[in-house]
């Protein structure tokens, strides 16, 4: 399974470290990432709240699971953009379905 994980703090670390302890994950990248995530995980140099940027990369990656570290983003609605796209992705929405 490829990962992407959105952020570039120590909450984005921790969840790069725990989820390259699983065997189901093959691969990792994080955007933007930091040094320390980069020993994990390989950094993508989009910004957190380029949300079609995200999702063209999670596109063109293959990426089955995104998880969204960052509030900013969430609070922009990026988990909306990438459901739109019928993309995988852990946080919560912006807009209410009915």
């Amino acid at each position: 399974m490829n990962v992407l994980i959105i952020g570039s703090g120590g909450r984005e670390h921790a969840i790069a470290a725990s989820a390259a302890k699983s065997s189901k994950v093959d691969k990792i990248y994080c955007a933007p990432g930091n040094a320390g995530i980069g020993q994990i995980a390989e950094c993508v140099p989009i910004s957190a709240m380029e949300f079609d940027r995200l999702a063209d990369f999670a596109v063109e990656y293959a990426i089955d699971f995104t998880i969204v570290g960052m509030d900013d983003p969430l609070v922009g609605g990026i988990v909306d953009v990438f459901e739109e796209r019928g993309l995988k992705v852990f946080g919560p929405r912006k807009m209410l379905r009915s």
